[in-house]
């Protein structure tokens, strides 16, 4: 893609949801993914593939799957955390059926987060990840894998970048689509964010990178333009400013789509997608909600005027 195209990944059905404790309908849910095509997202999180009793707002991900519209040029993720996760998103395929396009996995940097999250060690995380990628690809599916933690753990504190970037050569071997490095609890500066994907990029020269932000200390989007300087060109966002990990406390808000768009349209970097659109979607969810969303071009609107 040309250098000041970013491709944004909309992750607010998935990641933005989960932690909601108002419950989206199946159709609330494929109206809010529906509307964010319309604005012009073209990859989309779509559902996990997780046990319904730990997170209750994907207990009809495969219903939300069956519902969507089969789009040209739209891809739709969902989230697989092992193997039995993987043979549902696989499910949602058959019968000639579109299903999903892609599965994400997820290694994360920290053993207690791991353990506590998705049941698994970062060295057991690694092993899961590579072969829920290379089963994916044999079944015709694109795949990605997200090291979460990558900045700091609520239970470890700090994280070691070389821990990071020595799972990221681990998990290249498996020939994902990307490699994702998450935020996971909004602990993240520019300062670091810029050194690990310079690092990674040192790593693993060729393997595209993807960075994930939550804004829980107010750092998101400076760190989404630290790592659009470091060379990174896809990057995370949800809907409103949705989101949070129901195993991270205090784990609060990915950036928001509308936010990240104001910011890289002010900054003549294109992503193709409609800034006014999302906004009237980020209102369409706060009715929904019946309260205040948390991204703040929502309530502020665009520059005045339109663009300069």
């Amino acid at each position: 893609m040309p250098e000041n195209t970013v491709e944004i990944v909309e992750v607010g059905a998935r990641d933005g949801l989960q932690n909601e404790k108002v419950l989206f309908s199946t159709e609330q849910k494929v109206a809010l993914i529906t509307r964010a095509v319309d604005a012009g997202l073209k990859r989309l999180e779509v559902a996990s593939f997780v046990h319904p009793k730990l997170v209750p707002q994907m207990a009809d991900a495969e219903a939300v799957i069956a519902d969507l519209p089969d789009l040209e040029g739209i891809e739709y993720v969902g989230l697989v955390l092992n193997k039995r996760g993987l043979l549902r998103a696989i499910a949602t395929r058959e019968g000639n059926k579109r299903g999903v396009d892609e599965v994400g996995c997820v290694a994360t940097a920290s053993n207690t987060f791991g353990e506590k999250n998705q049941g698994q060690t970062r060295d057991e995380s690694v092993a899961v990840s590579k072969e829920i990628i290379k089963l994916a690809k044999q079944d015709g599916l694109q795949a990605q894998v997200t090291i979460s933690t990558a900045w700091g753990c609520p239970f470890e504190g700090e994280v070691d970048p070389k821990v990071v970037v020595d799972m990221a050569k681990e998990l290249a071997d498996a020939g994902p689509r990307e490699i994702a490095i998450a935020d996971t609890i909004g602990v993240a500066a520019p300062i670091r964010v810029r050194e690990m994907f310079e690092a990674l990029k040192d790593a693993l020269p060729g393997m595209p990178l993807r960075a994930h932000f939550h804004n829980t200390r107010n750092t998101g989007i400076a760190n989404a333009w630290a790592a659009y300087e470091a060379g990174v060109r896809i990057l995370d966002s949800s809907v409103a400013g949705l989101g949070g990990c129901p195993f991270a406390p205090r784990a609060t808000g990915n950036i928001g789509t509308d936010d990240l768009l104001y910011m890289l349209e002010r900054s003549d970097v294109n992503s193709g997608v409609d800034l006014d659109g999302i906004i009237a979607l980020a209102h369409w969810v706060e009715d929904i909600l019946g309260r205040p969303v948390p991204s703040m071009v929502a309530h502020a609107g665009g520059f005045p005027g339109g663009r300069r």
